[in-house]
């Protein structure tokens, strides 16, 4: 109703126009005449091109695009149909010229002014309520954190503050562009602001850090905004600000991946990832839902961690079907089982006991059997039933290792690489250091400690290890997958490590506190911990492939008559002293360098090992 007599309005007013505000008698009988058949016409495309899917307090761009089209096909039809069929009536062209031009004034201008007038009303009082707070940087990001803010009633943006010159000055949203970012401090402490937000999600991790720490050395409290992955999966909003983490100073850039491949890879198949419950199997599970999967099982031996899991996936809307299936990699019947009903194409191995300390004393048989038997058990499974690939995550601890954790997976390595032959399951193993926030990570335990009000306990001030996102980890897992061919361990680019000490003096500093507060202590190196991690073997080399973040180690492996005698070996295992065990390591896995206190009889294992 309201653009019918927007519509008549306009018309009414272009010939008024057209004549002066003083229509001839003549001219007033061909308007009216004209109007009758004119606005029904321009209702009639109003409905037909949508006009009404939008609500007019939130009227934005598209809302404008379909009025334009709308206005637009009308007047040229309103053109057509005068020239064709000469209806009663002259129509001078001036008014077919303003008609339009009217109405796009009048319904356009009413739509805005609504919502205009909407949200000043929920919202306006909200304007200069709030903690006041500065945003840093003024680009896309920062337009959309100011539209969210404006409507909220806990923060009041009193400034915008960026590197680019050409912003100084300038005014976003009803927001001054108040200096540099360099100009913090001082634009701080004139305004009174405690509080500022890092609105800057295409800058380098290192200029943020560079901001976060400026902003930590002046008192102020930094937050910032969700990350992209966040808002583009509908989770989260721009407004839902947080205080920066560790992991954003960690952080890294975004990995590129080839989507139409592993589109190719995973759509419409079905999947089964083992330890799906925990850090890194419940991550690769949410990323290859992207990918919709016909069909995704998660396998873990914890009820628990699956529980959790469902209940996570259960608030999400998939078209995967999702199965979770509780059970031990090692008991060769339940995998059986498992993949003969779902046959996947495809199989992640994400199971493995991992923590370091707790497998290299009194666990030292369990870590063999879980971490290397549950491997065979599963792979030849996978060969049994036809698996396409099977991918294993391995660790950069299998790198001469120097405790049993990283030499069980050094050997689970080889046992893929010794059942890999020319045709059947495609083997892939991929290595790569600590991720950020896993269980067992430091981050947990140094938070936890900060909350207790310290001190930070750090093993060794050089101890230093490589860091890399949950997220990005698994995305890399996921391209190794779809690159190899079978036999290949890739190695993820980890960038440079990082000193755990510093890593701590981060957190504390970020907590608003000093080691004036939190207090760090170094405890010693624990059994079998490194104090830097490795990558590549001294034996080995790598080749590069077509992915930057992704290389091939060279490594020695071994064929299925040494398998079979390792897994002999690792039966015997749960028999013996584990001093003894560890002794008879060394002759599995040579570049191992664990802490050996006996001089047993050894066991040998058969001269099979070969470089290929």
């Amino acid at each position: 109703m309201h653009d019918i007599v927007a519509a008549a309005l306009a018309w009414w007013v272009a010939f008024l126009l057209r004549f002066n505000f003083d229509i001839p008698p003549n001219f007033v009988q061909s308007m009216l005449d004209s109007a009758a058949w004119v606005i029904p016409l321009q209702a009639f495309v109003f409905l037909l091109v949508g006009l009404y899917k939008g609500v007019w307090r939130f009227a934005s761009l598209p809302d404008l695009q379909r009025l334009v089209r709308a206005i637009a096909i009308s007047a040229v039809l309103v053109v057509a149909i005068l020239f064709m069929f000469k209806p009663h009536g002259i129509v001078p062209r001036s008014v077919l010229i303003l008609d339009p031009m009217l109405l796009l004034l009048l319904m356009g201008g009413s739509r805005f002014a609504y919502r205009a007038w909407k949200e000043h009303r929920l919202y306006g009082s909200a304007q200069f309520s709030g903690k006041p707070v500065l945003v840093l940087g003024a680009g896309e990001a920062a337009i959309a954190l100011l539209k969210d803010l404006s409507k909220s009633r806990e923060w009041h943006v009193v400034g915008l503050l960026d590197d680019k010159k050409t912003m100084h000055g300038r005014e976003l949203l009803g927001v001054n562009v108040l200096g540099s970012i360099a100009q913090l401090p001082q634009i701080a402490a004139d305004l009174s602001v405690n509080h500022v937000i890092v609105a800057m999600p295409s800058a380098r991790h290192q200029r943020r850090r560079e901001i976060v720490e400026l902003a930590s050395r002046n008192g102020l409290t930094a937050l910032t905004v969700p990350s992209f992955d966040d808002l583009m999966s509908g989770h989260l909003s721009m407004a839902q600000i947080r205080p920066v983490e560790v992991e954003d100073l960690l952080g890294r850039e975004p990995v590129s991946l080839d989507g139409e491949g592993l589109q190719h890879l995973i759509e419409g198949q079905v999947l089964l990832i083992t330890g799906a419950g925990g850090s890194i199997g419940s991550e690769l599970c949410r990323q290859v839902l992207k990918y919709r999967p016909a069909c995704l099982v998660c396998l873990d031996q914890s009820e628990y961690a699956l529980y959790r899991l469902e209940q996570e996936f259960d608030n999400l809307e998939f078209d995967t079907r999702i199965e979770y299936v509780v059970g031990d990699v090692r008991n060769a019947r339940r995998v059986g089982q498992v993949l003969g009903r779902y046959m996947p194409k495809l199989v992640f191995h994400a199971a493995a006991y991992k923590h370091v300390p707790l497998m290299e004393n009194r666990n030292v048989a369990e870590s063999l059997s879980n971490n290397v038997s549950g491997t065979y058990t599963l792979a030849q499974a996978c060969k049994t039933a036809g698996v396409a690939k099977f991918v294993l995550i391995s660790t950069d601890k299998a790198v001469n290792p120097t405790n049993v954790m990283g030499a069980s997976k050094r050997l689970a390595e080889m046992i893929c690489q010794g059942l890999q032959e020319e045709s059947g399951t495609r083997f892939i193993v991929v290595r790569f250091g600590n991720v950020l926030g896993s269980s067992g990570s430091v981050i947990p335990k140094f938070r936890e400690q900060i909350a207790a009000g310290g001190p930070i306990t750090v093993t060794h001030p050089e101890i230093t290890r490589y860091f890399m996102s949950i997220p990005e980890a698994c995305q890399l897992v996921m391209q190794a997958g779809l690159m190899g061919g079978g036999g290949e361990i890739f190695v993820l680019d980890m960038g440079d490590p990082v000193r755990i000490v510093d890593l701590a003096r981060d957190m504390i500093r970020l907590s608003g506190l000093n080691e004036d507060d939190i207090q760090i202590v170094y405890s010693g190196l624990r059994p079998g911990e490194k104090l830097y991690e490795e990558l590549l073997a001294d034996d080995e080399l790598t080749v590069p492939t077509p992915h930057d973040k992704l290389r091939i180690a060279v490594a020695r492996s071994v064929d299925g008559a040494w398998v079979q005698a390792l897994l002999k070996w690792i039966d015997r295992a749960s028999l013996i002293d584990e001093a003894v065990i560890k002794q008879e390591l060394k002759m599995w896995v040579e570049e191992y360098a664990g802490d050996i206190h006996a001089n047993p009889s050894m066991v040998f294992p058969p001269e099979s090992s070969t470089i290929h």
